[in-house]
């Protein structure tokens, strides 16, 4: 999931396209701030806690800077309250946010943030992986329950994909 989310923010910087990367500061793995991939790949992001107000951060981030999207890795750590913060975002400034992350824990259990996201999300894309011997589509390891929430519509177009964003503000006034 997070080759694919390096490579979507690729095709955005390739077409002169700025976008803000973010990740769960609990996830240091590839060291803090960074999003890499098991193949190598890298970018720098930002990184978010789960009482950080992610509204109020882009909406500030903005100002300063304009940029096209918004890529949230380990989206299971968000709390619910920061997908509704995201929801709103792209409600209000029509800027996609493009979430990925897993779905369940080890017990399969649904992390919070993704039953968040699996709720408000306008399209969303489950990833299959294999990992190691044994490995099938359908099989139980948590890696193979990843997702890719998107609060926009995603339509194809040759190699780079054509975005119209979606209004979830029915459902906000609520939260």
């Amino acid at each position: 999931k997070s080759t694919m989310l390096l490579q979507a923010a690729h095709n955005y910087i390739e077409r002169g396209m700025a976008c803000v990367l973010l990740t769960a500061a609990l996830d240091t793995r590839a060291g803090e701030g960074k999003i890499s991939s098991r193949i190598g790949l890298s970018m720098p992001a930002h990184t978010f806690k789960d009482q950080d107000d992610l509204f109020t951060r882009l909406a500030t981030d903005l100002e300063a800077e304009r940029f096209a999207c918004v890529f949230v890795d380990e989206a299971q750590f968000l709390s619910k309250e920061q997908v509704w913060q995201l929801a709103r975002f792209v409600d209000e400034y029509g800027i996609p946010v493009m979430c990925y992350g897993l779905r369940v824990d080890f017990r399969g259990d649904l992390f919070p943030g993704s039953a968040a996201l699996l709720a408000l999300a306008d399209e969303m894309r489950e990833v299959r992986e294999r990992e190691g011997e044994g490995a099938h589509a359908g099989g139980a390891r948590a890696r193979t329950h990843a997702y890719v929430c998107a609060h926009v519509y995603m339509l194809p177009a040759g190699a780079h994909r054509m975005l119209r964003t979606t209004c979830c503000a029915p459902h906000a006034a609520h939260h």
